[in-house]
């Protein structure tokens, strides 16, 4: 069995956020926060609780933001002392306690999904025959680790976690011009969206990408694959949830502030800990 702390997640980080603009203007998307972190630190939180821990960043879009919040994630959490004449530094009562490795790529400022993916794919998928991939701005308390299991079993190139989508407005049964049945926003359960979290084999890098900034994952590569018949369903029917608006923004702080967030049951929310006080964006 392959290893999940060696598969390599790769996290599209490079989008403009254009839809959460009033978010957006000094930070890329993933480092919007919720709670007192970024969402990007829960997506990766994420896989990390199922076993997963090495993180391939594909920057764009203010890349510079992520590259300190990393480069400076260690003093973030704990006190130091810094040697101003060695420029050496000591670390003390350090208060993290991820063990994830972290490579910050950037893959150009408006490269698309399918040409970030390929340019980092070429330098830092190594000799991996497989992948994660997702997007910056999804959670779901879905077990990775079992749809890592369900890609390995059916041999295919790629699977993709399968949801099922949540409506934005409430739906009215008739009988008639009689109401039967009012729902306000029902979940669609005989219908599946692309849940946003992926497992590819090497050869989805090699043969259906290009590191073309105009390349698309979710147009030629994918409709390309599923036209294959290389691409198989993961079915969830847990908690799912996009950051694609403010709006989605502030229901998932909600959660995480309750600390009820499905995404995270392990983790102590802001609200409940004292622990993460001093992570806060800058």
């Amino acid at each position: 069995m392959t290893s999940l702390a060696n598969i390599p997640v790769f996290i599209l980080c490079g989008g403009l956020g254009t839809r959460i603009k009033e978010e957006t203007e000094l930070k890329p998307k993933p480092m919007v926060p919720i709670g007192n972190h970024p969402i990007l630190w829960h997506i990766m939180h994420v896989y990390r609780r199922h076993g997963f821990k090495k993180f391939v960043l594909c920057t764009g879009f203010k890349s510079e933001v992520i590259k300190d919040y990393f480069l400076n994630y260690t003093s973030r959490h704990s006190d130091f002392t810094v040697d101003l004449s060695s420029r050496d530094v000591s670390y003390h009562s350090v208060h993290h306690h991820e063990d994830w490795q972290v490579t910050v790529a950037y893959t150009g400022e408006l490269t698309m999904t399918g040409g970030r993916l390929a340019i980092a794919a070429e330098k830092y998928l190594g000799d991996a025959e497989h992948a994660a991939v997702t997007y910056g701005d999804g959670l779901t308390d879905a077990n990775l680790k079992e749809e890592f299991e369900f890609h390995l079993s059916h041999g295919k190139l790629g699977t993709v976690l399968g949801v099922n989508p949540p409506s934005r407005f409430g739906e009215i049964c008739l009988e008639g011009d009689t109401v039967a049945q009012f729902s306000e926003k029902p979940d669609f359960h005989e219908k599946w969206i692309n849940g946003g979290y992926f497992f590819f084999k090497r050869e989805f890098f090699d043969h259906y990408l290009k590191k073309e900034e105009s390349c698309v994952l979710e147009k030629k590569p994918l409709v390309k694959l599923a036209e294959d018949k290389q691409l198989n369903l993961y079915k969830h029917q847990g908690f799912w949830a996009c950051m694609d608006t403010q709006r989605d923004r502030d229901e998932l702080n909600k959660l995480w502030q309750s600390g009820q967030a499905p995404w995270a049951p392990s983790i102590p929310s802001i609200s409940a800990s004292k622990i993460f006080e001093k992570a806060k964006l800058s």
